[in-house]
């Protein structure tokens, strides 16, 4: 999946705030707010509290990353680009780097410092070396952050450090944390990293706090956050099978909670939903009458596989419809859209798929169209007759009876 069909498709992510929460098995979490996202489908497992504006903690840095990741994409800095420490970064408690003033750190040292020692003094440093002051940076976080959908964020500080004005939702840590996976692929492994000694300092603040990195489930990031005022959070990730989920917990009150949580969300995401995919592209799902044509009907297929996600044990039985304008009349162009599917899912919004000309067809000879159309008139006129072609039909068993050739338009 491409980050520009993702951002596409999702429009920046926001697309989550439509999409409804699956009921079925729903997972009872202790966090405060809470969202869990499957990446690969599209689709919101879990959601609570989403959309609350609530301190983020370090899992602000995020977002100072977002900022560090866009300026070597652009140019504007290199991996080996060293910034100075002020003594504003240097006097920076809670989490740090133990940078000082005599410090020069690259861009790659601080962007580990900053995800594997969670250092406050490295976000300034960040912050400075890109925009002069933290205010200015923090001032770009915030419209950048809004730019890209994440509604609710506001930003005071580059590190997550407690101020009023440091507010995200669980919607807008997932909708980061998909901008980080999918748009930096070749930073994105460092989140993974288990512990980084910057310059054999800080022995007990060399080791990554995400408490998933070593448990064997498919983990590799992203940010964990704690404040008195914030709690306990985690933005994590994890792939199994060929699926991708995004999770964000916050409010947990202590370590122990949030380890317990997130894996436990992990397992539920993996566990409880199946991917199934009941059309692929080039499946002929239905055939539709076409008037005046050669033929008397033609074959609709997909463009595309339609892959979904079901609950575990929900069963294989999907309905819906499939709907056209009618009548279908000849002549078609092999690949011409005709009809669209409409897919329905119990507690989850309809999903809409177009259905394509699986060939050509063309326009009846004179004879055949002439006493067509003399039919069409009289039993518009008698009143006798066939009633007029239905523009629904109910959606069919999806199996793939008849397999059709993948469109190449």
């Amino acid at each position: 999946m491409t980050a520009a069909r993702l951002l596409a498709g999702l429009a920046g992510l926001v697309l989550l705030a439509a999409l409804a929460a699956l009921p079925a098995r729903a997972f009872e979490t202790k966090a405060r707010a809470a969202l869990v996202y499957d990446l690969t489908t599209n689709t919101v497992l879990l959601e609570k509290n989403a959309d609350t504006p609530l301190p983020p903690a370090s899992m602000s840095k995020l977002m100072t990353l977002n900022m560090l990741f866009e300026a070597l994409r652009d140019g504007r800095v290199t991996l080996d680009t060293r910034f100075a420490v002020s003594e504003r970064a240097q006097a920076m408690g809670g989490s740090t780097m133990f940078l000082n003033t005599s410090d020069r750190p690259t861009v790659q040292q601080l962007v580990q410092g900053i995800i594997v020692n969670s250092g406050n003094d490295a976000c300034v440093v960040v912050a400075e070396g890109l925009a002069s002051t933290e205010g200015a940076f923090a001032q770009m976080m915030t419209e950048r952050a809004q730019a890209l959908g994440m509604k609710a964020a506001t930003f005071g500080n580059a590190s997550g450090w407690p101020d009023p004005r440091q507010r995200m939702s669980m919607r807008d840590l997932a909708i980061l944390a998909t901008r980080l996976i999918t748009e930096f692929p070749e930073y994105y492994p460092y989140f993974a990293q288990t512990e980084y000694p910057f310059d054999g300092r800080a022995p007990d603040n060399r080791y990554n706090r995400n408490p998933l990195l070593s448990l064997g489930i498919g983990a590799d990031g992203l940010k964990t956050g704690h404040t008195e005022e914030a709690g306990y959070g985690l933005v994590g990730s994890a792939t199994q099978s060929g699926r991708r989920i995004v999770f964000v917990i916050s409010g947990l009150s202590s370590e122990d909670d949030r380890a317990r949580e997130a894996e436990a969300v992990v397992n539920w995401a993996f566990r409880q939903f199946a991917m199934k995919t009941p059309v692929r592209a080039g499946m002929r799902v239905a055939d539709l009458p076409v008037f005046l044509g050669a033929a008397p009907a033609i074959g609709l297929v997909a463009a595309h596989d339609l892959t979904l996600l079901l609950p575990v044990g929900a069963g294989d039985r999907l309905s819906g419809e499939i709907s056209w304008t009618s009548p279908v009349e000849a002549p078609l162009a092999r690949g011409q859209e005709l009809a669209s599917m409409v897919v329905r899912r119990d507690g989850m919004d309809d999903i809409t798929v177009p259905l394509y000309a699986e060939s050509a067809v063309a326009s009846a000879g004179f004879g055949a169209r002439f006493r067509l159309a003399t039919e069409r008139v009289l039993e518009q006129v008698v009143g006798s007759g066939d009633a007029p072609a239905p523009t629904a039909l109910p959606l069919p068993a999806l199996d793939p009876v008849v397999p059709g050739s993948a469109l190449t338009n």
